[in-house]
């Protein structure tokens, strides 16, 4: 059986937002992105959508070398590397084609992010938060069975997922170190 890899990416930028929610949930990483692409130059989640700007957020693609993260080149991130079957790998794409070739415009639910503290579900429609987005990609693909609802899941819930490799943890700025040793999927 063939096998790919897909990447989570977990960061902790220097914004205030992102120290605001660290104090608030005493959690290491405040953000998740997932990626196909060995050289994170396009990662999938829900995200400032301007560097510059926390409220103007949704759907995005970042990457490592750009946006928030080269404002805050040296913020702590941890990224795990998952194998995955060619069927879930079919799958996620078309999960990810569903969301980014729509044309509903999806919005950042920052009203769930308040119910997440509270642990209450809100699932608001085309509104999503990071990690609320990623473990839907996840469930959908049948590649995590998460024992949470996606709109109750914080990034630090995907630090427990199964059958994955610790490929780097650090400041972004050092991520290069890896970047050469691993293979994209095309996309």
């Amino acid at each position: 059986m063939e096998k790919s890899n897909i990447y989570l990416v977990f960061s902790r930028t220097g914004t205030w937002l992102s120290r605001s929610i660290k104090v608030i949930t005493n959690s290491e990483y405040t953000h998740v992105a997932l990626s196909l692409d060995s050289n994170f130059d396009n990662m999938y989640t829900f995200g400032r959508l301007n560097p510059n700007n926390p409220f103007y957020a949704g759907l995005t693609i970042e990457n490592l070398h750009d946006g928030v993260y080269k404002k805050s080149s040296s913020c702590e991130s941890l990224i795990y590397k998952i194998p995955v079957s060619k069927d879930q790998l079919d799958t996620l794409i078309d999960e990810l084609n569903k969301y980014y070739y729509s044309d509903i415009k999806y919005k950042y639910n920052f009203l769930g992010l308040f119910a997440v503290l509270l642990d209450k579900p809100w699932k608001r429609s085309r509104h999503y938060f990071c990690s609320q987005f990623v473990t839907e990609l996840l469930i959908k693909s049948s590649i995590w069975d998460s024992p949470k609802l996606p709109e109750l899941t914080r990034p630090t819930d995907l630090v427990h997922i199964d059958n994955k490799e610790i490929i780097f943890q650090g400041s972004t700025n050092e991520i290069s170190t890896i970047v050469n040793n691993l293979s994209p999927i095309a996309f």
